[in-house]
């Protein structure tokens, strides 16, 4: 296979109609690695928003829980991407995702927004720093995989196209970033999980690499003090340049799935998408890890 065959491939579905398959070729074959820490970024943002991030240092998911809490709500949306919307293993990760956030007092305002920091912050992480941008194709299925999510959860006036769920992010995090301390926990709660992934001696260097790929209104809302721009521009460069790399890599044979990421660390035995996530209903049972998904996603019962 050429390098840019599978873009051709893409083109020629329709970016509606076909618009699961493309996303899937999309993050698991083309950017798979780019996908994953644009997803990160996404959800990071989200902090900024004080309603959202007093809201997770209340639950304490992401402060003391955070390794669980980053592998479920990653195992669980991927699910979707990898098995499809119709599939059994896709309406139970939606019907997982319903029921926790049901047992929350979230406005549809909020979740529309964390909705749109999927589709965009992926598509200018990508122009930014991957192989190469995204196509139209591309573009427009994405807004379409997470219209039809968004449906699925119940989220009301969800934008109809990607310039429309840029301009709702924009505006909303204008209108709605700011500090809150029980937020700035849980970016540092988020912060410390990504150093933890690498030899602890790195640990200051990977927070500042983080740190360096902020843009000024989310460290202005989380009171952190910018990188010197030579730190900034160093830091960008580095990423830019694996970009560069992976474009004169031969295309990848196989997808690669949330699932297979060396950042999964809470299921070394698998587990059942249905026990994933957060149960805050007294009563109701934990997560019991179950030998039914492996690392590879096969069932060994």
């Amino acid at each position: 296979m050429k390098r840019f065959e599978r873009l051709e491939a893409i083109r020629r579905l329709d970016p509606v109609a076909d618009a699961s398959r493309i996303y899937r070729l999309s993050t698991a074959y083309e950017f798979p690695w780019d996908h994953t820490r644009a997803l990160e970024l996404a959800l990071y943002r989200t902090y900024a928003v004080p309603s959202i991030g007093r809201l997770l240092a209340e639950t304490a998911e992401l402060t003391d829980r955070s390794q669980k809490r980053y592998d479920d709500t990653a195992l669980l949306l991927d699910a979707v991407v990898e098995h499809g919307f119709d599939s059994d293993h896709g309406r139970t990760a939606i019907r997982r995702i319903n029921q926790m956030h049901r047992s929350y007092d979230i406005s549809n305002d909020d979740m529309r927004y964390v909705l749109c920091t999927f589709v965009v912050v992926p598509k200018r992480w990508i122009d930014a720093y991957g192989w190469r941008r995204l196509s139209r194709h591309e573009i427009v299925a994405s807004a379409v995989h997470y219209r039809t999510l968004g449906r699925h959860m119940g989220i009301r006036d969800i934008p109809e196209t990607y310039e429309e769920f840029e301009a709702h992010l924009d505006a909303y995090e204008s209108s709605h970033f700011g500090w809150d301390e029980q937020a700035r926990r849980v970016s540092d709660a988020t912060l410390d999980l990504t150093a933890s992934w690498y030899p602890r001696p790195l640990a200051p260097v990977v927070r500042t690499a983080v740190l360096a790929l902020l843009d000024e209104p989310l460290l202005k809302a989380f009171r952190y003090e910018p990188p010197p721009a030579r730190t900034r521009a160093l830091v960008r460069r580095v990423v830019r340049a694996r970009g560069r790399v992976v474009r004169l890599l031969p295309p990848r044979r196989a997808p690669h799935f949330a699932r297979q990421n060396r950042e999964i660390k809470s299921y070394p035995d698998g587990c059942t998408l249905a026990d994933l996530g957060t149960r805050p209903v007294p009563g109701v049972r934990g997560c019991p890890v179950r030998h039914v998904m492996n690392a590879a996603g096969e069932s060994p019962e």
